[in-house]
């Protein structure tokens, strides 16, 4: 039970802690609530056993740039500015920060107050929160894994290029190469150049037979052999990785300065390049032109949604990580805030970039910019941005700092995924583990090296489709959804507001209230129930998944979300008593005065 000082006891001011644990009686289902009475006191101070055994970070722009360097990863750079161009240009802007303000930031600040308060990682936090909902611990970790295991090879693709880019002459830049074919088509700098349907620009011919060799795979059915220079490039990815992470937030905090930053002053030189070119002027208007009427189209409301919720990352765990080693009075909701607007504005940013060179590829080939823009995804970042910077003055230079940047803001989100899985499981078994952190986090990285093997092979696109799809999609989404009711409604929104009061001296607003317990469920619920009853069709370079490998995928998918359930039943059926007993743990669910916040 939560024990409780008495109020003459209480300071006017949050209490300076270097590290808490609440005290509590295991076995209970959830964590039981004050009794309904009166004279209950309804902001309780949690009674603190201080230690200074966890780590800490060394300063407080190591935790920022660590929040930010997850937050922005490789989808700002592509999947904004398509998703933004597709869905009505400049229009795309009001779904997209209502859905940020409503839905997005406040499961953020939710999932930073939640790891700062409780200093634990997303399996043992649940022993706080509500036991009954362990699993979800359990199944975030699992979806880490599978991330991990798509993510870092794109990554290596990256690092392919960024090798592939020291040369005089760039090798996607011209048709005369082995791995070319007759349809290969080179139009920069020559005239009367026919573009057809079958035309293949020698960019994509790259990066299809050369980097990938997808042509060697008749599709998921037959994924040929491994290809050792992408393996070559994992382990190298991998072993940075390792030694970013081995010791814990002391040596991670210092990687991400170079890591987190690094990529803006890229994106700035991109950006001030792109604007100098001719007809970038084009895909800037075409990017930010307003299509009003698409406001009106219910799936752009849906792509708004899912773009700032994969944007931020709340639900991956990461988030009750990173701040779980923050000291016990940091600002979170300062943090929430500004990280949140440097994660929206990088995304707005990149789109300046992306379509600047998009504009410059439209005038070259003589066509409109939606012509050119086709391509989405990975491809847009390796054959469409390679394409046109192959034709630039400086080509090689502006290569090597693209794929630099690409590298980097890959491996500033590995870094966090994989913490969230180091984190929760050493919180969780922390005799065993916590003088082993090197070789846990040895073992880890191994698992996620051979995990990744199958996404290295001819037909490895299609697996890392695949994961992409069902292993990530919507079991995060209905993970975070379950995280958010429990944390609203079981453990209650008037004592999660109190733990925040007691960190920074003061509740919440009504805002974030009525955000956590009605809007950001709703903004959750809407993504899920959109993407179930609009399901599209899963295709890759012309390739049809068929509707085995979407069987497979679903069962993906169920691999980490079945957890939950089956830890429900497995805590029902060994917490001690009968089932009437048992059910009587749960909390009495109602609602204040106000009418909005549950207590329990």
């Amino acid at each position: 039970l939560l024990l409780e000082k008495k109020n003459s006891q209480k300071s006017p001011g949050p209490a300076k802690m270097p590290h808490q644990e609440q005290v509590m009686v295991h076995g209970n289902l959830c964590a039981p609530g004050p009794p309904n009475n009166a004279g209950y006191n309804s902001n309780p101070v949690p009674v603190i056993i201080q230690t200074e055994s966890r780590d800490k970070w060394s300063k407080k722009m190591d935790f920022l740039l660590s929040v930010i360097g997850f937050a922005v990863d490789l989808g700002n750079v592509w999947r904004f500015p398509y998703i933004c161009y597709q869905n009505g240009g400049g229009a795309f802007l009001i779904p997209y920060v209502l859905m940020a303000v409503f839905g997005g930031v406040p499961l953020f600040y939710m999932e930073l107050a939640l790891g700062q308060f409780h200093r634990t990682g997303a399996i043992s936090i649940w022993k706080h929160i509500c036991p009954i909902f362990k699993g979800i611990g359990f199944a975030i970790c699992i979806i880490a894994l599978y991330v991990s295991f798509y993510y870092n090879t794109i990554i290596a693709w990256a690092l392919f290029y960024f090798y592939s880019s020291f040369s005089s002459t760039l090798p996607w830049t011209s048709c005369d190469n082995a791995w070319n074919t007759e349809n290969c088509t080179n139009y920069f700098g020559k005239d009367n150049v026919t573009w057809t349907n079958y035309s293949r620009s020698p960019a994509e011919e790259f990066y299809t037979r050369n980097v990938l060799a997808v042509h060697e795979s008749s599709g998921l059915g037959d994924v040929g052999y491994i290809r050792w220079q992408l393996m070559l490039c994992l382990f190298l990815i991998f072993t940075i990785v390792y030694f970013s992470l081995w010791k814990g937030v002391k040596t991670s905090g210092k990687v991400v300065w170079v890591t987190a930053t690094l990529p803006y002053v890229v994106l700035l030189i991109l950006m001030i390049r792109g604007a100098t070119l001719p007809g970038a002027w084009k895909g800037v208007v075409f990017y930010l032109n307003p299509k009003w009427e698409k406001l009106k189209e219910t799936s752009v409301w849906v792509d708004a949604a899912a773009q700032i919720f994969f944007s931020l990352g709340p639900g991956f765990g990461v988030l009750l990580a990173l701040s779980s080693y923050n000291p016990f009075n940091n600002n979170c909701y300062r943090d929430a805030i500004v990280t949140s607007l440097v994660n929206c504005l990088t995304s707005f940013v990149s789109g300046f970039v992306i379509f600047t060179v998009l504009g410059y590829m439209a005038e070259q080939r003589n066509v409109n910019v939606e012509d050119v823009a086709r391509d989405k995804g990975p491809s847009l970042l390796f054959i469409t941005y390679p394409e046109a910077i192959a034709n630039m003055v400086g080509s090689t230079f502006f290569a090597v700092i693209f794929f630099v940047m690409m590298i980097t803001l890959g491996l500033d989100s590995t870094f966090g995924g994989l913490e969230a899985i180091i984190t929760a499981v050493m919180d969780e078994y922390p005799d065993t583990l916590s003088h082993r952190r090197e070789l846990f986090v040895l073992g880890l990285v191994v698992v996620c090296f051979l995990g990744s093997l199958s996404t290295l092979t001819n037909g490895g696109a299609y697996v890392v489709k695949l994961l992409e799809e069902f292993g990530v999609g919507s079991p995060i989404i209905a993970i975070v959804f379950l995280e958010a009711t429990a944390v609203s409604w079981f453990y209650g929104i008037n004592r999660f507001s109190n733990d925040i009061k007691s960190m920074l001296g003061y509740t919440p607003g009504l805002f974030w209230k009525v955000c956590w317990v009605a809007i950001s469920p709703a903004f959750l619920a809407y993504i899920i129930i959109s993407s179930l009853l609009n399901p599209q069709p899963l295709t890759l370079f012309d390739y049809e998944f068929p509707d085995w490998s979407i069987t497979v995928g679903y069962i993906i998918g169920a691999s980490s979300f079945m957890w939950i359930p089956i830890y429900m039943v497995y805590k029902l059926v060994w917490t001690p008593g009968s089932l009437k007993q048992v059910r009587q743990t749960l909390p009495d669910i109602h609602t204040d005065s106000m009418g909005l916040s549950p207590i329990p």
